[in-house]
């Protein structure tokens, strides 16, 4: 299959519901949807309806053919899918949820079957790769894990969401000499990118990241510049370490409490070594404490190469919940 041929849609086998790719007309129903299955399941994370309205402008993810919405008799939307994926890219990732009322009926196991189809359209129009989904979820939600065992996936990393009190006393910023610390603005984004796909390149099951995912990272609808920082070489102007946050103010009613989160960390390779990291966290801390915030998080893949583990536990973040990603070849 070539980019220019038009892939035959992927249908969805459970015919109690209508299905159809999502538009914006939908976005209202679409993103209550999600929010009445995380008020049951609670989540960390789940996406909000500006999240989805990114969604809807995707070039690489086109919400035609890459989303699937099920529709009840009434006209409201009962489960949702999605795909995403580089081009060439080694996987696509899936996404998807269904309304608690219409949860052990096979809805579930009839979304994965179309996150499979459809992955293996998208393989075979990007690059001859074998096809591969992956599937995040958190440990909490055992019966997703169930249907993912079921369904032939298997773990194949595991990561923590860790958090640390603000309430205690905080860390200095200590920099090395010729090294500078400054607040993050759209004038650095380009140069931010570059060094965050160099940071990454050595990391499991890291891509780089262009412009659009870029743009909608850094134009995410929870991304607070203000409470991110990017440290330069002194000079060159050349970048060494990021940190980039992020805030949910919707987050503190239903965890009980607010947290800045840490959405990417990294310092490039020729610049490790030099506290740079322990310095962007502490400068995060300080930022997040002056907000107001009672706790600073971030997750970490707990077979991090760089020993960023080590590091977060001995700033004081301790691990909170677990969450785990399930990979199938198709």
């Amino acid at each position: 299959m070539t980019q220019n041929d038009v892939a035959a849609p992927c249908p969805v086998d459970f015919p109690a519901l209508q299905w159809r790719n999502a538009d914006a007309g939908d976005l209202d129903s679409w993103a209550a949807l999600i929010a009445r299955t995380a008020a049951v399941e609670k989540p960390v994370w789940f996406e909000h309806r500006a999240e989805l309205e990114q969604l809807m402008e995707s070039r690489k993810n086109p919400p035609e053919p890459n989303t699937v919405l099920g529709f009840d008799p009434d006209g409201v939307p009962r489960a949702y899918a999605r795909i995403s994926k580089n081009k060439d890219g080694e996987k696509a990732y899936g996404f998807g949820c269904v309304d608690p009322l219409w949860q052990r009926r096979g809805v579930g196991s009839a979304l994965l079957g179309w996150l499979e189809a459809r992955t293996r359209q998208r393989f075979a129009e990007d690059s001859g790769a074998a096809p591969r989904l992956r599937i995040l979820i958190e440990q909490q939600h055992q019966h997703q894990a169930a249907l993912l065992a079921r369904r032939g996936y298997d773990v194949v990393r595991y990561f923590n969401e860790m958090h640390r009190p603000l309430t205690e006393p905080l860390p200095e910023v200590v920099l090395d000499a010729g090294l500078e610390l400054v607040t993050m603005e759209p004038g650095l984004s380009e140069a931010v990118r570059l060094a965050h796909n160099q940071a990454f390149a050595d990391h499991w099951g890291s891509e780089p990241r262009d412009e659009e995912s870029w743009r909608f990272t850094v134009n995410d609808p929870l991304a607070r510049p203000d409470l991110s920082a990017v440290i330069v070489e002194a000079g060159t102007g050349d970048v060494a370490g990021y940190q980039l946050a992020s805030h949910d103010p919707e987050s503190a009613v239903t965890r009980g409490f607010s947290e800045g989160y840490t959405e990417l960390l990294g310092v490039r390779r020729e610049f490790r070594g030099r506290g740079i990291a322990q310095a962007l966290l502490a400068d995060a801390m300080r930022r997040f404490a002056a907000a107001g915030m009672d706790k600073a998080s971030l997750d970490v893949d707990s077979e991090n190469p760089t020993g960023a583990l080590a590091l977060y536990l001995k700033m004081g973040y301790q691990p909170v919940n677990r969450s785990m990603a399930w990979d199938k070849v198709l």
